[in-house]
């Protein structure tokens, strides 16, 4: 074969995407960046394939507006949303209601929320590559571009200065924004660790975070701007969500490529992991009670579980969606376990009372389109990031009682 028409057969369109106007653009613009499966297996409505399409936008793809009309018209009727399971909607003793916001930018995806101690939301605008804050109270948001091209700002947490700290999931680096300037400053990690992911500060001001594909926590000193990396010892553990243990001594996190929960001590970083009971589990994020329990996340198998770090004895609740429906997004607040149903459309927010062994559920009324994360506000509510519908929410809680 002549290298012209080598390079022919490597631009056209392939031949598992179904004709329309818009494969070639399809074949082109996306296929370059994502294997093919991605779009065949995918499963998404009409709204959010306009999303996806924004994110793409929002990424860096080519696409004029009519080609971006054209290739979100090619993707909803070439692939068209199939039934997804239904929420099981369950009643209780709380009453949760949702307040809404969209972003400004389409396809933004916030990925994840982070609620400040003035009533503030923040959310990173992972494909925009922005930090956005909300103020709920007016509805008023404001977006602050990074410098670096293509980012990718993925977790959030916030110091005692008021300063906005995130990792830089595409571009290898802990980003740190000073709100009252704009100005962003970068700690350069090495390129063996270029994708961090969660990040959390201990008692100390030191932060902690994960590099998912790379195996490893790591540790950085604000003050001296110090960076020190330990590798995770299962291989392909996938280090993914973090949590401060109960007497603030270690931190957990969990490793999503493997069936365990894993502790560092934080003066040695030695690193202890916990096997969970099944093979095929995957704990994809997690949250610590007030009793030192560390509660996680199935999203392989549909479960919410319980892990006693003091004995290793682990407990475990089907979620009421059933085996597929991926819990994700979890948080410990008022003597519950909170977690979100990803699987199911729309998401559902459950909450678990350990206590009574009791769940209640509420559907999110915009969808959620996969709620990856959320945390406690400061007044006892929920902040979520629903990065399927571009947006970020506020779960507000009181029980029947009024309180």
């Amino acid at each position: 074969m002549s290298a012209a028409a080598a390079q022919d057969a490597k631009s056209a369109p392939p031949a598992d995407l179904p004709e329309g106007a818009a494969k070639s653009v399809v074949a082109a613009q996306c296929i370059g960046c994502h294997d093919l499966s991605r779009i065949l297996n995918a499963n998404h409505s009409a709204a959010e394939w306009r999303n996806v399409v924004n994110m793409m936008v929002a990424a860096g793809a080519r696409l004029s507006p009519a080609e971006k009309d054209a290739v979100a018209r090619y993707l909803i009727e070439s692939f068209p949303e199939r039934a997804r399971p239904r929420p099981v909607v369950i009643a209780g003793p709380v009453q949760v209601s949702f307040r809404e916001w969209e972003v400004p930018t389409p396809g933004a995806r916030p990925h994840d929320p982070l609620a400040t101690p003035d009533g503030a939301l923040w959310y990173t605008g992972q494909m925009a590559n922005i930090l956005g804050r909300l103020d709920p109270s007016t509805g008023a948001i404001k977006e602050y571009p990074l410098k670096t091209p293509a980012s990718g700002p993925h977790g959030l947490v916030d110091d005692q200065a008021g300063h906005i700290w995130f990792t830089a999931n595409f571009a290898g680096y802990i980003g740190e924004l000073d709100p009252k300037s704009g100005e962003v400053k970068e700690y350069q990690l090495p390129d063996a660790a270029r994708d961090p992911h969660t990040l959390l500060f201990d008692n100390d001001g030191v932060l902690w975070f994960t590099v998912q594909n790379a195996n490893m926590l790591g540790r950085l000193d604000p003050k001296s701007g110090a960076i020190k990396l330990v590798a995770v010892a299962t291989p392909g553990a996938r280090p993914y969500g973090m949590a401060l243990s109960a007497d603030g001594r270690s931190i957990f996190f969990d490793l999503f490529g493997s069936n365990k929960i894993a502790r560092v001590d934080r003066a040695s970083m030695a690193i202890t992991e916990y096997p969970l009971p099944d093979g095929s589990s995957r704990p994809r994020r997690i949250a610590v009670s007030g009793d030192g329990f560390v509660w996680y996340s199935d999203y392989s198998r549909g479960r919410l579980g319980r892990l006693d770090p003091q004995t290793g004895k682990v407990t475990e609740y089907p979620s009421l969606g059933g085996p597929q429906s991926q819990p994700y997004a979890i948080a410990a607040l008022n003597g519950a376990v909170w977690y979100v149903e990803t699987g199911v459309q729309p998401n559902v927010l459950v909450r678990f009372d350990p206590a009574a062994e009791k769940f209640q559920t509420w559907t999110i009324p915009s969808g959620g389109g996969v709620v990856r994360n959320m945390m406690p506000t400061r007044d006892g509510n929920l902040a979520l990031a629903c990065s399927g519908v571009n947006g970020v929410a506020l779960a507000e809680i009181r029980s029947r009682g009024g309180t």
